[in-house]
């Protein structure tokens, strides 16, 4: 139980760091356009810095590259939807939409640390059972 607490707190730490604090705009502005890099660049600083925070887990390295993997594609696609929305349907930020999408999007990343921990317990159960 300690184990999965750590994880999410370490995850959600995470999640500000990289959605917050070492996004610049360019990735920013690129979201939403499979050609260019920044979405690609964004997932995959996510990606790599789960990595560590997976370790905590005892998950074995296949475990753990398959979850880092699924957390760069899930987070990409997030982003890539509602970019594509964002820009269809521009919102102020000073507007209920803009904060409903904003939170729909964050509620999107936090239920992928949802199954993250949920493949932390399968990975326990299957090592134990």
């Amino acid at each position: 139980m300690a184990v999965l607490l750590t994880t999410l707190i370490w995850l959600q730490v995470k999640h500000f760091v990289a959605d917050y604090v070492l996004q610049p705009e360019w990735m920013i502005g690129d979201k939403g356009n499979f050609r260019k890099p920044g979405a690609y660049v964004h997932a995959g600083i996510h990606a790599i810095a789960t990595i560590p925070i997976l370790l905590l887990s005892s998950m074995d390295a296949i475990w753990i590259s398959a979850v880092a993997s699924a957390e760069f594609l899930l987070h990409f696609l997030i982003d890539h939807l509602k970019a594509i929305y964002g820009h269809r349907q521009p919102h102020s930020i000073d507007t209920r939409s803009f904060w409903m999408l904003h939170g729909a999007d964050q509620l999107a990343h936090h239920l992928t640390y949802s199954g993250i921990l949920a493949a932390i317990i399968w990975h326990g159960a299957l090592l134990s059972g």
